[in-house]
């Protein structure tokens, strides 16, 4: 009888124990709600993020990379003719990307226009140019020390742009694995907030 007293009073307890953190949670969630709405709004997001769509599709944009200097940008989905020099957000894609680093599928990569249809991209050694002038050195290999190779030299073919980074870091046109960027994968032209 001791026996089954004693394995009956571990449970109770637990059940005391998490309906006082119940009451707790509600009394918390009464007083400080703008804190667990704030709460709420992020994993709504990532839930669109992970379940709806892969990049939301909001009027800005918050950049936590080096690739491009720019943290807050306005997000322009009005597909409006690009040029050279404007900053785009574009869809991961290509056979290499999912072959080499399929966790990049469909992820939204934020870069500037380097080189537009008609323009000639040269390498020397690691070097890559375009139009002769020099758009960064082609890394080794990635961080996880995965081999990495330079573009091939090619004349850039309608529809398709060269983007590249700002930073010697970034993971853009001059790599293989990422390549040229068809323009139909680039969902919008982006203008600096800060």
């Amino acid at each position: 009888m001791s026996t089954s007293s004693n394995a009956a009073a571990p449970r109770v307890g637990l059940l005391a124990w998490w309906s006082r953190g119940a009451r707790l949670l509600g009394y918390e969630m009464r007083r400080r709600w703008y804190l667990f709405a704030v709460l709420a709004l992020i994993w709504l997001l990532a839930a669109m993020r992970l379940f709806v769509h892969h990049s939301p599709m909001l009027p800005v944009m918050v950049n936590w990379t080096p690739s491009i200097p720019h943290h807050l940008v306005y997000v322009d989905y009005s597909g409006l003719p690009l040029a050279r020099g404007d900053l785009v957000v574009y869809a991961f894609e290509g056979e290499a990307a999912r072959r080499d680093f399929p966790g990049l599928k469909d992820q939204p990569f934020f870069k500037r226009i380097a080189g537009v249809p008609g323009d000639t991209v040269t390498v020397v050694g690691r070097e890559v140019f375009v139009n002769g002038v020099g758009v960064g050195t082609a890394k080794t290999h990635t961080f996880d020390r995965r081999p990495l190779e330079p573009i091939a030299a090619t004349v850039i073919p309608p529809g398709f742009l060269y983007v590249q980074g700002t930073s010697p870091d970034s993971f853009d046109s001059r790599y293989r694995s990422s390549g040229l960027v068809a323009m139909r994968d680039v969902t919008a032209r982006v203008k600096p907030l800060l």
